[in-house]
């Protein structure tokens, strides 16, 4: 049987490690010289197969639901903390390539110690950083079979603890119900990603508050509309809606985990955290072995990594 956590993490770290030699890099610069195999150096000059804060982050919240058994905010904060000052959860010892919101609710949660607090809720706290290393999170929910009110409002608190603002809060949530859908559906991935939407939008919908904030998301109703859109109007950035769309997009215009990785990666801009996030599904959905070896072989730490992975998570 397949292992959902090991599908879905190493598509996560393997994403991440493709992105990373390029992240920043213009999508116009990268057509004359394109990413098509796992690469080293580059932006920040590390070895191929070196994976960045999306997977610390990840496998940080990962370890804490295995050691807890549950989501525990505080331990997960803790863990959080140990990353960026002493460097666990990482490749060589040492953390790198810290988004500025994730940087400034960890500091705030080390200075006050307060859980409720050390996200960030402004308009300017809708980065990525959060919707990056969801994927446990949304895991645990679903081997739980939490009913979708809970589940939201676990992963709502997660993602809280950096990116405490609605936008990005849902953006984590409507991942979540497309994870749901891909490991529960039969069919092609648009099709199963399309039910996922379809579920998040009606659960949302359920409550006015959520709708102007839910707005954002308009082009990810309908994925077979969308999945005709131009590559010039997919914007890669670092905002949490740009990356959700970068993401699913590049999974439902592809048909391979290899051919939705290198799509990813290809769009330039923030490419490490949209080949993590679009990895996290399409790791899911096509399976751990349909990951190219040649990228596995070069992971760093990656019997440390796939051996976490295989830790058994209880669902009673």
């Amino acid at each position: 049987m397949s292992n959902i956590w090991l599908d879905g993490i190493m598509g996560v770290v393997v994403g991440d490690a493709l992105g990373c030699p390029v992240q920043f890099t213009d999508r116009e610069e990268l057509k004359t010289g394109p990413v098509d195999d796992m690469e080293g150096y580059g932006t920040y000059n590390m070895p191929e197969g070196t994976w960045t804060d999306d997977s610390s982050m990840t496998i940080a919240l990962l370890t804490s639901i295995q050691e807890k058994g549950t989501i525990d905010l505080e331990d997960i904060m803790k863990r959080f903390s140990k990353w960026l000052i002493s460097g666990e959860y990482t490749p060589f010892g040492e953390a790198f390539d810290i988004g500025r919101g994730t940087m400034a609710a960890i500091m705030r949660y080390m200075v006050d110690r307060d859980i409720e607090i050390c996200g960030g809720k402004t308009e300017l706290d809708n980065g990525n950083g959060s919707l990056m290393r969801i994927l446990p999170a949304c895991l645990f929910a679903y081997i739980k079979k939490l009913p979708a009110n809970e589940a939201v409002l676990l992963i709502h608190e997660v993602s809280g603890l950096t990116h405490n603002h609605l936008r990005a809060k849902i953006a984590c949530g409507l991942y979540y119900f497309c994870t749901c859908s891909v490991l529960d559906n039969s069919g092609s991935l648009c099709d199963r990603l399309q039910i996922g939407m379809n579920n998040g939008f009606s659960f949302y919908e359920n409550d006015l508050s959520n709708r102007v904030e839910l707005a954002y998301y308009g082009r990810l109703r309908d994925l077979s509309l969308f999945s005709s859109t131009e590559e010039d109007s997919i914007k890669s950035t670092g905002h949490v809606v740009d990356t959700l769309e970068a993401a699913i997009w590049s999974l439902i215009t592809t048909k391979s985990f290899e051919e939705c990785e290198l799509k990813a990666v290809n769009l330039g801009g923030d490419t490490d955290t949209i080949g993590a996030v679009a990895g996290g599904i399409a790791g899911l959905f096509y399976g751990y072995e349909a990951i190219p070896k040649a990228w596995l072989d070069v992971i760093k730490r990656r019997e440390w990594l796939e051996s976490i992975c295989n830790v058994v998570i209880s669902c009673s």
